[in-house]
């Protein structure tokens, strides 16, 4: 059993206060030993939380956390917070069912202020909450933790020019390690670069120190010039914070407990905005963290089986995950047509696309954390004459809306969006589950969505999607690519499904990853008796409408099956279709995700407690054939599979 000493001494913010600074250096080693021995078996991000344990203790023995506001922005760097506000007993429970969420969540802990699973977001939040704080009166630091790689969020750079502007004395740490999960890219990362390696300013201090020292009075004499000091600091050497109006401070080790302390105790009580610089080391204390930040962004050994993860390996071809099948994919109709071009935002693990980038390297874009520019860049190839490809995460998409509306659906421009993770995306949580993609874009004119039913499905519809004139958005899950066997395949068309098997006693419409599950269940209920039916939608837009009428005129029930939200989603548009029709609406019962935000957990759970897995839509089937209504989720598990707020 590993031993923790100076952490067994640790339960609460308090205890960190009652620890000598040269304490803490071991209460970090203890910290790191448990974050490494927890998320090789659990899963989660490794090296970003390695990276902050000894700016976080350094926060923590400074900054009285219980009435302080401290803002991570990237929450997924927060384990050592967690583990010193009383959660240290549960840290085991990391990302488990029923455990603790890897983001900030606000109904673990009061010491978590908001629930963030993406980033860019956090210092426009505290400016919100320190604003309201001086509105009020209240007497608090606000604190906001932000990575290098947020600073390629666009929404990073409006926020810091408001605060700026505010002249509220927030501080903001920069938690530069040169990544978001990946390297970060662009002239931001090469900024910092120069930032972290200019030697100019701190040579002429060494020599000035050098110099008071030798003069009678010379130590008191350079405390009076340290302010003066400061100001010539930003005179000859402003950086983009400066212009915006912080006091910078930096760059400062951020593995260097002590001297952190020290600095963070003499900006604590400036009055207006102050930006440390902490230059830290993404994977420290941590030998194959260190040597591969992005591979270890989730450990080998946690990663789930099948699954595309950053730094792993290609998955054996019986469990190539939906992911993998669309990067292979990518790379056969690359090799068919030079107009193709990939477009990640900050995600070129994730979304498969490093892999692309070793065949085609001058053809993948990493925007970094930018969703709007991505989807505005490829709408910028595609009006010059490009094919642009763009992987988002479907959560993360959702903050390009407006481009996409604007820019790709306006100008009808074909653009083609590929939403990993679309459905439930597993122990990341709410965060990350993509169960809004299919209403929140099948309102836009100009756009054709589609989700396929296997790889060969994905293929087809990545390359058809390429001879479109318009844009369109395919969905992909966070699971692996189903063994149809002899399933009949009708050749790919616009809008148009496909029968897959017959049955006279009800029907399913399955969309996407839902189509092998339907045709699971159908084969436990044929061994009952019951016969239903099971087509393949294909498309969310333009809908099958003949198939859905066939379907409906020909069976006494039909049942929709979708990875995706009631509201606004693939059973919405059967349902309009069919009305338009005068059709009989009363025999189609949508199953769907219910209205409420789920809480993490394995993506085989959390399909198996909405009745969304093979054995659930059976039950569902025989509950319509028997005249019972629908069955909801267990009302005894709903207190850990949805979040309520």
């Amino acid at each position: 059993m590993t031993a923790y000493p100076h952490l067994d001494r640790v339960r609460q913010p308090e205890d960190v206060h009652k620890l000598t600074v040269e304490e803490l250096p071991g209460l970090a080693e203890d910290i790191r030993k448990l974050i490494v021995e927890i998320v090789m078996k659990n899963g989660g991000h490794l090296g970003s939380n390695l990276g902050v344990v000894d700016l976080t203790l350094a926060l923590h023995r400074i900054f009285d956390v219980s009435k302080d506001l401290i803002v991570w922005d990237g929450s997924y760097q927060t384990y050592t917070h967690k583990i010193l506000t009383g959660r240290r007993d549960r840290f085991h429970t990391l990302r488990q069912h029923g455990g603790i969420c890897g983001f900030g969540w606000k109904s673990e802990s009061s010491f978590d202020p908001f629930n963030f699973g993406h980033v860019g977001t956090g210092l426009a939040t505290a400016y919100g909450c320190a604003t309201a704080d001086h509105r009020t009166g209240r007497k608090r630091k606000v604190i906001c933790v932000v990575g290098d790689g947020s600073m390629t969020s666009g929404v990073a750079f409006e926020a810091l020019n408001n605060i700026g502007h505010s002249k509220l004395p927030m501080l903001v740490i920069l938690n530069d390690n040169g990544m978001s999960i990946s390297k970060t890219v662009g002239a931001i990362s090469t900024y910092f670069n120069e930032l972290r390696s200019a030697p100019l300013y701190d040579e002429a201090k060494k020599e000035v120190h050098n110099l008071l020292q030798r003069l009678p009075g010379g130590p008191s004499v350079e405390s009076a010039l340290d302010s003066v000091r400061r100001g010539l600091k930003q005179t000859l050497f402003p950086n983009i914070f400066t212009a915006f109006g912080f006091q910078y401070y930096g760059p400062v080790d951020g593995h260097d407990i002590k001297a952190l302390c020290h600095i963070l105790e003499n900006v604590r009580h400036q009055g207006k905005p102050v930006l440390l610089h902490v230059v830290t080391k993404k994977g420290k204390g941590c030998a194959v963290a260190e040597a591969d930040p992005c591979g270890l962004h989730k450990p080998p050994d946690a990663r789930p089986n099948g699954k595309l993860e950053p730094g792993g390996k290609p998955p054996p071809a019986k469990s190539k995950s939906y992911t993998r099948a669309f990067v292979d994919a990518l790379v056969d109709v690359s090799r068919d047509d030079p107009r193709v071009v990939a477009i990640t935002a900050a995600m070129p693990d994730g979304t498969g696309l490093l892999e692309y980038a070793k065949h085609f390297p001058d053809r993948m874009y990493d925007v970094g954390i930018s969703e709007q520019c991505a989807v505005a860049f490829a709408a910028g190839l595609a009006q010059s004459g490009a094919r642009p490809v763009c992987a988002i995460y479907s959560s993360f998409s959702q903050r390009a809306y407006d481009i996409v509306f604007q820019e790709m659906c306006l100008n009808n421009l074909p653009v083609t969006l590929v939403l990993d993770r679309a459905g439930i995306a597993g122990e990341d949580g709410p965060t990350h589950h993509g169960n809004f993609d299919i209403g929140y874009l099948r309102s836009l004119p100009h756009m054709t969505l589609m989700a396929p039913r296997d790889e060969q499905e994905l293929r087809e519809m990545l390359r058809f999607s390429l001879t479109l004139p318009s844009p369109a958005a395919i969905r992909i899950p966070r699971e692996t690519t189903p063994d149809l066997g002899e399933a009949p395949r009708a050749p790919l068309q616009l809008g148009k499904g496909e029968l897959l098997a017959e049955g006279k006693d009800g029907a399913i419409l399955a969309y996407g990853v839902m189509v092998a599950k339907a045709l699971e269940a159908r084969a436990m209920l044929a061994k009952e008796g019951l016969h239903v039916a099971v087509a393949n939608a294909r498309f969310a837009k333009p809908l099958d409408a003949d198939l859905a009428t066939r379907l409906v005129r020909g069976h006494p029930w039909v049942l929709t099956v979708e990875d995706h939200a009631y509201q606004g989603g693939f059973g919405s548009a059967v349902l309009e279709e069919l009305s338009l029709r005068n059709e009989e609406t009363r025999k189609v019962k949508i199953h769907a995700i219910p209205d409420r935000f789920l809480q993490h957990a394995d993506r085989t759970e959390l399909l198996k407690f909405l009745h969304l897995d093979a054995e659930g839509i059976a039950d569902v089937c025989r509950m319509i054939a028997a005249g019972q209504p629908k069955p909801e989720p267990d009302g005894t598990l709903r207190k850990h599979f949805f979040y309520e707020g």
